[in-house]
């Protein structure tokens, strides 16, 4: 816990689109934090943190990065998926904090271990989940607070986009162990994000193509999970739908709600609104959802999104000792499911999550 009033130096790994538009802009306006240096090796990415960050150091490397003066507090990882567990083993080794970008790591054993070396150390290890504060997730929790729809008995979650130029990474014959992958990129959002709503899950069966040429992993999934609480979460993504789906749609005893259109919080960031701007986070009225039933049939107002609601929460977390925004537990429990949907596509049954038997 910090308690002196000198702000937290955080330095950020990697500038590419995560680091550049989902941790940059948050650390740097979060009260009690300083992005005060940020660790890339290309050129062009160096310029832009100068132009956008006067005064925030740039380093090409890790070694770097560690040994500034003065000393860093926090590491902020948003790296290509492959190097987030060594780097975040490293920072902790290394006495700081850290924040992991998804995949938290490549496998439930990383993950657990990855907390046990912040425990050893006294550090915390953050999982960024930002999409916990989609303004659409936000709006159906407070649907499902308010027993709007009744009973629930099915959730069905999409992420839909068409990208005809794979990912490298997917190019790759160890896509899966370097986690680039659908399921360990877009599917650690989804699955997150039914955990939270529903709780546990006792079942996996999983789908996973390859759509693209020459992609050697999955682009294109599919999920069907089966909470404890008896609901069951559908699963969605691809990186091939030239007509994207329902964002969500959730069916209760009472009604459903079926919301379209992905959260604005990403392409408002990309074209430079920042937290706190007049606008940020807020769904133009055309892309609310509805909850439609027996009786009713209304529009429902989106809530604002709010991504800068996990650095906030990292900030209490690192100088008050507040619980931190997400815990490791939460990310384990996704890997694991990522782990069974392997195993489900791969013989081709419904894995009980936790053994080996059939479902």
């Amino acid at each position: 816990m910090d308690t002196s009033t000198a702000p937290t130096r955080v330095g950020l790994i990697g500038f590419g689109l995560g680091g550049a538009t989902f941790h940059a802009p948050f650390i740097a306006r979060t009260p009690g934090l300083k992005l005060a240096a940020v660790m890339t090796s290309d050129a062009a990415r160096r310029t832009a943190v100068e132009s956008q960050y006067p005064g925030t150091q740039v380093v090409a490397d890790l070694e770097a990065l560690l040994t500034l003066t003065p000393r860093l507090d926090l590491i902020s990882i948003s790296s290509p998926n492959a190097s987030h567990y060594p780097l975040a083993r490293a920072a902790l080794e290394a006495l700081r904090h850290v924040v992991v970008d998804k995949p938290f790591a490549g496998t439930p054993a990383q993950a657990r271990e990855l907390a046990d070396i912040a425990q050893r150390v006294g550090r915390l290890a953050m999982p960024f989940q930002n999409r916990r504060w989609d303004g659409d997730f936000l709006t159906l929790q407070r649907l499902l607070r308010d027993d709007a729809l009744g009973h629930i008995f099915r959730y069905e979650s999409r992420f839909d986009r068409w990208r005809p130029t794979p990912k490298p990474g997917w190019l790759l014959v160890d896509g899966r162990a370097r986690g680039e992958d659908m399921l360990h990129d877009i599917g650690t959002h989804l699955v997150d994000q039914a955990l939270v709503l529903f709780g546990g899950v006792t079942h996996v069966y999983a789908e996973l193509m390859a759509r693209h040429a020459g992609v050697m992993t999955n682009d294109d999934a599919f999920l069907a999970l089966t909470h404890a609480s008896g609901v069951s979460s559908h699963l969605y993504m691809s990186a091939m739908a030239g007509q994207p789906g329902p964002r969500m749609s959730v069916f209760g005893s009472r009604a459903a709600y079926m919301k379209y259109g992905l959260d604005v919080q990403e392409e408002q960031l990309k074209g430079g609104l920042r937290a706190g701007d007049a606008g940020y986070g807020e769904e133009p009225e055309a892309r609310w959802g509805s909850i439609v039933g027996p009786s009713i049939n209304e529009v429902v107002p989106t809530a604002a999104g709010a991504y800068e609601q996990f650095y906030a929460g990292v900030a209490r977390a690192v100088r008050d000792g507040a619980q931190q925004p997400v815990p490791v537990a939460d990310v384990v429990a996704g890997l694991e499911i990522i782990e069974a949907a392997y195993l489900s596509h791969e013989e081709k049954r419904v894995v009980t999550v936790g053994g080996t038997g059939d479902g």
